[in-house]
């Protein structure tokens, strides 16, 4: 870009006559160029009426209409000038013309001034090669590419609308190597409709622009590219235009792109304050010099309908919305060429052109200068020309309204200073400035930081939301008919965004992570990737998923308070159920209590066969009816007294019945005793044989880690690996160094895949309890195992310093406390998509019934016993007959199978005496003694 005004001429021969005369400069405007001859006019009044300039000398102006593409007609009226004698000449702006004046200046000698910022414009000195002059004009391209690296773009588009900007942009295309990140450049289609390219540059997802557009169509670029839907928070452009202030800026202000360009002009500053002010009285009195009045009213639809409404001395000044009817005698349409710049710039320029011309003439007044008329049709030449352009080129800086103002020996502009402009909510600021020489300067780095944001900051704009299909937070919705738009997903983060939209009266536009990467941070190249990555390069404005909120992601984005609070845990398959024990009801009590058990039991019995051996109470009268028996009988024998103990742990009872206080105090403790172990016993007994056990391999994390058969593992990149990679517990990075060696067997890219390889047995995943929940309630053959390994939350990410950050959190806030947020839970965790399906049932009014397998023990217990029972009856049997004869007849007597009685058999006796005694029945029975109470014998 080309910032100055530049003399012309061929030839260097100062001349030598000291003749006195006033300086007359020329300048050539074409038809629409009013606002500049005006400002030309009052740059030659604002000389005449400097008493230190000219020595009281006057410049007369005379200037010529010209048109903007007749190269013949112009050289005819340049010659016409030249005739009449004059020092300088100033113009034209066009391109097509510039180069006729310019040939016909260097053969007389006379400065050709022209004022440019155009990149393109390749102006210079005769011996300037094209080349250099090219070179210069990247030179403060240069500008461009330190925004981009202040920025620190990834990836941009050029955006343009001549081929002359890939001139423009050697320097910034040379920035990124092959390698690197792709540069894309597009042109825009001639005419006015310029959405077909603005659409095919949005579905690349590009969402950094420089825009080197002529400021004709600058507005209307915007305009469209905000149809298209290019205006959205994470959008960024860098205009080129040296004063793009100058068009209407409010449409895109509240749209949160970042819209950068520079300014040349301070309309704050006093001198151009003055200025405006006389040029905007010049324009209400129509004053102009040695040419007819200009009818200054132009209807403005007819070139620049955008421009309507902006005040005149605004080309010099601030840019504020006036009335059109007030105004519209004062707003001027943009000439058609690119080279007939901005306004404002170029008047500035005009302006700052006319001064550098008057003090450079002013230094030529020592010579005897003689300004003669000059023919173009004979050799003669101004003798001064060349003088006066040494003069222009060499002399010291001069505040103008464009800065400080100042020229190499080439007849460049240098140090000029920029401003850097940055469009926000409330308008334009200044953000930092520009020079050659120190290059970027910033105020500030961060755009939020200007930014005051309001409960309407997010109103009406569209946000692109990122979501990845995971269930049940982002999922494709089933239906016959192909979907659309936001339509395609559902979920509980679909809702969540949906019910947050509807609180701050936003719109979104969902878009999917097709690698359901979430993002994480690459210890070596330092780089984020997955959908953390796309939030930090502007590419998506809000990411929600099952996104883990972490001290490393928080690093790289900002998130909202959790909306969900959670924690690692692991998922399993369901363990198998025991089958129930053949003794389970030994089971409410473990075999120490049963071993203590009986030894109490055989304690005891001891204990009452002792103290009723001891005690005189316990020694009794059998015969009640003999009043002095020659024996006493003790109840208490041993296996009266283990009989007695078992009566009372088994709760039937017996006939022996203490009489002495110490064996009744014994008996007592003893019942108190088998009273609480028999109620826990069958208190225990119920659960025992009603809740069916389940076998698992491990109960928790620690047993997990410190097994062999079962494999474990964790989703690749995701928040729980992250975790057991940064825990310092070493039960977790032992499981971490297992997970790494085993990497690509145990870790997974999704958690659906760790749930395929769950089903499949042998393997548990470590993953989010919410994420468990939701599983286990449509798959009843999984299960969580074990508590949660962390306290954490899942979070609504969002690029760092968003304006939006607080808002998001207080929505979510509000739907915590009205309970929005757990019916949502309930909706996708417990109805949609087969939700309770697992749901375990609660207790029924009738008891559960119980299986031969849960008694199977009692049965056994029982047969065991009458076997044995048996067994001793026929041992005692025989214990007591001969083994064959009278044998045999017992076996006959229990065969008949009636009558209680039967007679005494005497052993070693005949059978006539047996049958002789056959009337003398006695029992085969133990005699049984009377207890009735007998006082002892003294």
């Amino acid at each position: 870009m080309i910032v100055g005004v530049i003399p012309f001429s061929r030839k260097k021969n100062p001349g030598t006559s000291r003749e006195s005369y006033p300086g007359t400069p020329g300048g050539l405007f074409n038809a629409l160029e009013h606002q500049q001859q005006l400002v030309f006019q009052y740059g030659v009044d604002a000389v005449n009426e400097d008493r230190n300039l000219l020595n009281y000398h006057r410049l007369v102006a005379r200037v010529e209409r010209v048109p903007p593409d007749d190269s013949f007609r112009v050289s005819q009226i340049v010659c016409k000038l030249l005739s009449t004698g004059v020092a300088g000449i100033f113009g034209p702006t066009s391109d097509e013309t510039s180069d006729a004046v310019q040939s016909i200046c260097d053969v007389k000698d006379v400065p050709h001034i022209e004022t440019s910022w155009d990149l393109n414009q390749l102006v210079g000195l005769p011996n300037v090669t094209t080349n250099s002059a090219v070179s210069k004009a990247l030179g403060i391209a240069n500008l461009f590419v330190d925004l981009v690296r202040n920025w620190e773009w990834k990836s941009f588009t050029i955006i343009y609308d001549d081929s002359d900007s890939l001139v423009r942009f050697q320097e910034l295309l040379r920035v990124y190597e092959p390698k690197g990140n792709t540069v894309t450049v597009r042109q825009l289609e001639p005419g006015n409709d310029y959405r077909r390219v603005l659409r095919n540059i949005k579905s690349s997802g590009e969402s950094n622009f420089v825009l080197d557009v002529s400021e004709r169509v600058l507005y209307e670029v915007l305009l469209q590219a905000q149809q298209v839907g290019l205006m959205s928070d994470r959008h960024s452009y860098i205009i080129t235009s040296l004063d793009f202030t100058n068009i209407h800026l409010e449409p895109f202000q509240y749209g949160g792109s970042n819209i950068t360009g520079v300014r040349l002009v301070d309309p704050q500053d006093p001198v151009v304050m003055t200025v405006q002010r006389r040029i905007e009285g010049m324009a209400r009195k129509g004053e102009e010099v040695d040419i007819q009045p200009v009818k200054m009213k132009v209807e403005l639809e007819e070139v620049n309908p955008h421009l309507r409404g902006v005040r005149v001395e605004n080309r010099l000044g601030k840019t504020t919305p006036s009335s059109p009817e007030r105004d519209s005698n004062l707003d001027l349409p943009v000439l058609s060429s690119r080279a007939q710049h901005d306004k404002r710039v170029g008047s500035a320029l005009i302006y700052d052109a006319v001064l550098m011309f008057a003090r450079a003439l002013e230094r030529l007044e020592g010579l005897n200068v003689s300004i003669e008329p000059l023919d173009c049709g004979s050799n003669n030449n101004w003798v001064h020309g060349s003088t006066l352009i040494n003069y222009m080129k060499g002399q010291s800086v001069f505040k103008g309204l464009t800065g400080m103002v100042q020229f190499d020996n080439e007849g460049f502009r240098t140090n000029m200073l920029l401003d850097i402009m940055e469009l926000g909510m409330t308008g334009l600021h200044k953000v930092g400035t520009w020079n050659s020489t120190e290059g970027l300067n910033l105020t500030r780095i961060s755009k939020a930081s200007t930014e005051i944001p309001g409960d309407d900051i997010l109103l009406n704009k569209t946000l692109v939301v990122l979501t990845a299909i995971s269930d049940p937070y982002g999922m494709t919705k089933e239906a016959k008919e192909a979907l659309k738009g936001n339509d395609r997903f559902e979920g509980f983060g679909i809702d969540l965004i949906h019910e947050i939209s509807v609180m701050l009266r936003f719109n979104y536009t969902f878009e999917i992570q097709e690698d359901n990467v979430y993002g994480s941070l690459d210890n070596e190249t330092k780089e984020w990737n997955g959908m953390l990555r796309k939030v930090i390069d502007g590419e998506a404005d809000l990411a929600i998923t099952d996104l883990t909120i972490t001290s490393e992601r928080e690093s790289g984005v900002d998130f909202t308070m959790p909306f969900m609070n959670l924690g690692i845990s692991i998922l399993y398959k369901m363990p198998t159920k025991e089958a129930p024990k053949l003794f389970s009801f030994m089971s409410p009590f473990s075999t120490t209590v049963w071993a203590y058990m009986l030894s109490v039991y055989i304690g005891v019995s001891f204990l009452l066969y002792l103290m009723g051996r001891i005690s005189p109470y316990e020694w009794t009268n059998p015969y009640p009816c003999i009043d002095e028996p020659e024996e006493l009988e003790n109840q208490f024998s041993l296996n009266n007294s283990m009989w007695f103990t078992i009566g009372s742990l088994m709760q039937q009872g017996s006939e022996i019945a203490p009489i002495a206080v110490s064996t009744r105090m014994v008996a007592g403790i003893w019942w108190f005793f088998t009273l609480i172990m028999v109620s826990s016993y069958t208190a225990n007994l119920a659960a025992f044989l009603t809740i069916e056990s389940n076998s698992s391999p491990f109960d928790d994390v620690t047993g997990l880690a410190n097994q062999n058969d079962i494999k474990y593992g964790a989703k690749d990149q995701g928040a729980t690996l992250t975790f057991f990679r940064d825990s310092s517990n070493p039960v977790y990075q032992k499981m971490y160094r297992f997970m790494m060696e085993h990497k690509n067997e145990v870790t997974v890219k999704e958690n659906k895949d760790g749930v395929e390889k769950v089903k499949k047995g042998g393997y548990a995943f470590l993953m989010e309890s919410s994420s468990i929940d939701y599983i286990t309630q449509r798959n009843c053959n999984l299960t969580r195992i074990g508590n949660l390994l962390d306290d954490k939350g899942y979070g609504i990410a969002m690029k760092k310093n968003s304006p939006y950050r607080n808002m998001l959190t207080t929505a979510v806030l509000k739907l915590q406390e009205s309970g929005r947020i757990t019916e949502l839970q309930d909706k996708w965790w417990k109805q949609e998509r087969g939700g309770g399906a697992c749901v375990s049932k609660g207790p029924s009014g009738n008891p559960s019934s119980l299986n031969l397998e849960n008694v199977g023990g009692v049965f056994l217990v029982l047969v065991v016993g009458v076997v044995i029972a048996c067994f001793i009856t026929l041992l005692e049997m025989m214990l007591h007959v001969s083994f064959r004869e009278e044998f045999m007849k017992e076996i006959r007597f229990v065969a008949r199978c009636h009558g209680s009685t039967k007679p005494v058999r005497r052993y070693g006796h005949n059978s006539d005496d047996t049958k002789k005694e056959d009337v003398n029945f006695i029992p085969m029975s133990p005699y049984t003694p009377s207890y009735d109470y007998k006082a002892p014998l003294s």
